[in-house]
């Protein structure tokens, strides 16, 4: 979380190392957290009921200056080498069952990192920071 404003960031310092089951004498291979956001963002945006991902107030002015941001309203914590914590800030749409919509994001997040990055994933905590009507999505849009 910053710690200023209380909401969910990437944290884009850090990379999460993948190694090769067979034990390849290839190499490692690292992936940026920014990906694993994209994959969060990208997969959170498909469940039914999610608006949108929350930003921090970083986020909303990069986004005033046409900086379109895909790990906004997420952070990527690593428990170890091998093991993810996600973190998402999201808007859901006025009506829906809150905590049946939280439980798909967490499992659709926690396959698609899992099975794109090869990492197991923890945990995937959901903040539900607003609910916004139909109507409202459609003009935002």
């Amino acid at each position: 979380m910053d710690n200023q404003t209380g909401n969910a960031v990437a944290d884009t310092r850090e990379f999460s190392t993948v190694t090769e089951a067979s034990g390849s004498e290839y190499g490692q291979i690292r992936i940026n957290n920014n990906v694993i956001a994209i994959i969060a963002h990208e997969t959170a945006k498909k469940v039914p009921g999610v608006v949108e991902l929350q930003g921090s107030l970083a986020d909303d002015l990069a986004g005033m200056i046409g900086k379109k941001s895909k790990d906004k309203g997420i952070r990527i914590e690593k428990e170890n080498e091998e093991l993810l914590t996600i973190d998402l800030t999201v808007v859901l749409e006025f009506g829906v069952r809150i905590p049946d919509i939280c439980v798909q994001l967490q499992s659709a997040v926690k396959k698609s990192v899992e099975d794109m990055t090869g990492q197991q994933v923890y945990g995937v905590n959901v903040v539900v920071q607003g609910i916004r009507s139909k109507d409202e999505k459609k003009t935002e849009e």
